[in-house]
């Protein structure tokens, strides 16, 4: 262990993080405003009716990880074609993801307060998206 003092018997690892390199998915801002968006979905979804759970909540999780999928996918492809392609899907998870929030909200299983919060997270990721894309049609 490199970084590591022994003393006393006892290995003291430093406290300090260790930064993700611009290579890694971690080091995208949207990454992080992903994950707290999938954190902040399955919070919500569990507060939801049994009776409204399966069908709904399935489908909202299920494109929330897509969308993740597709984060992890643009950031991976190195040609631009192939980052526009996961990019322009992301951006169809979003808008999906906007609608089925949307039904939550009109079935009354989500508070006024979670579909403007909820709203606003992927508002952010859709501007973040929406640079990327831009940065990667310039190329």
């Amino acid at each position: 262990m490199e970084n590591s003092v022994i003393e006393s018997g006892k290995i003291n690892i430093p406290k300090e993080k260790k930064k993700a390199s611009t290579n890694e998915v971690e080091s995208l801002t949207i990454y992080g405003k992903y994950l707290d968006l999938i954190s902040y979905t399955n919070k919500i979804l569990l507060k939801f009716p049994k009776f409204g759970r399966f069908a709904l909540c399935t489908q909202i999780a299920n494109t929330t990880y897509d969308g993740m999928k597709q984060v992890i996918s643009a950031h991976k492809f190195y040609t631009v074609s192939r980052k526009l392609d996961a990019l322009n899907l992301l951006d169809i998870d979003l808008k999906m993801l906007k609608v089925l929030i949307r039904v939550a909200y009109k079935n009354k299983y989500i508070t006024l307060q979670n579909y403007h919060a909820w709203s606003a997270k992927l508002f952010h990721i859709g501007n973040l998206l929406g640079g990327w894309i831009i940065s990667c049609q310039k190329r």
